[in-house]
């Protein structure tokens, strides 16, 4: 019986390790251009809300002061990244500042939002999402998020009628919650620019 259990134990160990050893060649494989892809999906975010852009560099900050800093503002959203921005001479046009919405209706909500240094906000690009089909998902119609192109605003709200002013949106007929939660991401995004990026140059 003992010699059965070992046995067991044996085959069972045997086929874990290469099992294992399995997993970590395909992962060596596969790594790199899953990186490649992730990499190319977040520049191509970036030159979205930044088509003048000729190159983005990252910018130094400290994550835990920025999402406390927003947190204190009112909001749940976090700050992902920053990003600088640049001409073809090196010359910062303004930055992308990658945001997550905590409240959207179904779950986060990942967006770069571009500013640029005079404080005009350029839209959002939606990197991550999970909202419902044919309700919170309409956040990256173009019918929406080109609400939030080209506003030189302090901060964005939601109404359910047509916007009588640059700095109201108006929201996703039936997801009212995940047009609040864009509009408060790029809220989180304004506030960071205007009270740690030294705000409009």
């Amino acid at each position: 019986m003992n010699k059965q259990i070992v046995h067991d134990a044996l085959i069972l160990t045997a086929f874990t390790l290469v099992l294992g050893l399995i997993l970590g060649v395909v992962y060596g494989i596969t790594k790199k251009p899953i990186d490649e892809a992730n990499a190319a999906a977040t520049r191509e975010a970036y030159q979205a809300v930044f088509a003048d852009a000729e190159d983005f560099t990252p910018y130094e900050y400290d994550k835990e002061e920025a999402n406390q800093m927003v947190a204190d503002a009112g909001y749940s959203d976090t700050i992902d990244d920053v990003e600088t921005a640049v001409d073809g001479s090196g010359n910062a046009l303004g930055y992308v500042i990658t945001v997550t919405a905590k409240d959207g209706s179904q779950g986060s909500i990942t967006f770069s939002v571009g500013i640029c240094s005079d404080g005009t906000v350029n839209g959002y690009s939606i990197t991550d999402i999970g909202e419902t089909p044919g309700l919170g998902m309409k956040a990256e119609d173009e019918e929406f998020y080109s609400q939030f192109q080209n506003k030189k605003v302090d901060k964005f709200s939601v109404v359910k009628q047509t916007p009588a002013s640059d700095d109201q949106i108006e929201a996703i007929t039936g997801s009212t919650i995940t047009s609040k939660a864009m509009a408060n991401g790029c809220n989180a995004a304004l506030y960071y620019f205007q009270n740690a990026l030294g705000g409009v140059q």
